[in-house]
């Protein structure tokens, strides 16, 4: 029983064994996980909300919230316990899947490698969409406002993420979650005044349920799912949050990081999405902070706070990317020439993802793609399947874990499969509507 010979061996404390370089604390460790999960997508739900109605919309929040902090908490437990059994410090997301897959069942265990791999490509996939998203919500904030004071000097949203392209590599060069923690606390600050001022917005018109509805049309609920997961899920970042903590084993845990965080998550998430919707109903937009006034000083401030969030977010999202890139390459340069290969990596790479972002400039449809098919691969499915790899032999009373796991990684084929479909069916739609 592999749950079992994790406990036998608590004689190696891998927590003990952790050398950080650049350690942060709890607070940090929480600022950097909900600026992870909070951004774009929290902006999105009050959209999200239309898709859903309010109350079942406010009801899914609240279950997202819960099946995706859980899903965090059983990846992190079998990663600590892996690091027992495997006598090593910490465990990144894809070697925690590997190490699962080793430990396991013989029949498993020859596809640790296939396990590891798969990881690896769902979270570079993931994280490389979040930048997208990230440039295309930065580009269409400061491009409204430019528009507005500027009309003379309209211009398309592909030139604008080509001007933040510079500002965004410089920005990704920073190598440490420390000192990416402190621009992470920056960008709460901000996003915490963009919600305030979207309150502020919402509750200075008229609020009404009249012409809102409680359930939606349920052929829009897979785009509701999409929007929220994406908003909840910052998973590609938790393994790096908790292995580089001055005291992980506060992660864990109630009250922890990480139930303090996803509280704040659902807090905020439901509340803006609620008001918004009632506020604004059918007529949102991709971020709320575009149903915004552009003449008033108080959503000219949320629309610059939004943008320059989302900026100094970038590079929390971008590490995921690059520390793949590391991992895989950095043994096999020499260490006379590993900090001009960071520097061209880092540059190419944020280069790629603000090309994608000029060619798709869709940020609603490019936010539920990554949503639907990547965060439910990585936040849901797979954390599910690990853990029952890992505990096969101990699943517990009537195998509750067995069956536990199994309804969460259905509800993320489901999220997966209806939710990509919707999103390919609206992408259709739109350009056949600017095709004719």
């Amino acid at each position: 029983m592999n749950a079992e010979k994790a406990e036998e061996k608590q004689d190696y404390n891998p927590f003990e064994h952790r050398q950080v370089k650049k350690p942060t604390s709890d607070v940090r460790s929480a600022a950097n996980l909900i600026k992870s999960s909070l951004g774009s997508g929290l902006l999105a739900g009050p959209l999200a909300f239309a898709n859903a109605g309010w109350g079942v919309g406010l009801f899914g929040t609240i279950l997202v919230g819960i099946i995706c902090g859980h899903c965090i908490h059983i990846l992190v437990k079998t990663s600590q316990k892996c690091c027992v059994l495997e006598k090593k410090p910490s465990l990144g997301y894809a070697e925690t899947c590997k190490a699962a897959f080793m430990n396991g069942p013989k029949g498993v265990r020859r596809f640790a490698g296939f396990a590891s791999v798969f990881a690896e490509f769902a979270l570079l996939c993931t994280y490389a969409g979040v930048c997208c998203i990230y440039t295309v919500l930065i580009s269409d904030s400061v491009k409204q406002l430019v528009d507005r004071f500027a009309p003379s000097t309209i211009l398309p949203v592909e030139y604008y993420c080509l001007i933040f392209l510079v500002p965004i590599i410089l920005l990704c060069q920073i190598r440490y979650l420390k000192f990416l923690a402190i621009f992470s606390s920056i960008a709460n600050i901000l996003l915490l005044t963009v919600y305030i001022v979207c309150l502020y917005y919402i509750f200075g018109g008229d609020i009404t349920f009249e012409g809102k509805h409680a359930a939606g049309n349920p052929a829009r609920y897979p785009a509701f799912l999409s929007t929220v997961i994406f908003a909840m899920e910052g998973v590609g970042v938790v393994m790096p949050i908790e292995n580089t903590m001055k005291t992980p084993q506060h992660f864990l845990g109630c009250p922890s990081v990480l139930v303090v965080a996803m509280s704040i998550i659902v807090f905020l998430y439901g509340t803006l999405g609620t008001f918004g919707y009632l506020r604004y109903g059918d007529v949102l937009k991709g971020s709320i902070t575009l149903n915004l006034p552009t003449e008033e000083w108080p959503a000219v401030l949320a629309k610059v706070s939004i943008a320059l969030s989302i900026f100094l977010t970038y590079p929390l999202q971008f590490y995921v990317v690059i520390d793949i890139f590391t991992r895989y390459t950095q043994h096999r340069i020499k260490e006379n020439y590993r900090q001009i290969v960071q520097i061209v990596a880092r540059t190419l790479g944020v280069c790629a993802c603000v090309g994608i972002g000029m060619a798709l400039p869709l940020l609603e449809q490019i936010l539920n793609i990554v949503g639907a098919l990547f965060y439910s691969i990585l936040g849901l499915i797979i954390p599910s399947v690990i853990e029952t790899v890992f505990r096969w032999d101990d699943l517990g009373k009537w195998n509750w874990i067995l069956w536990k796991n199994i309804f969460i990684g259905l509800f993320g084929l489901l999220c997966l499969v209806s939710g990509c479909t919707v999103t390919i069916m609206d992408i259709i739609a739109i350009l056949h509507r600017k095709t004719e």
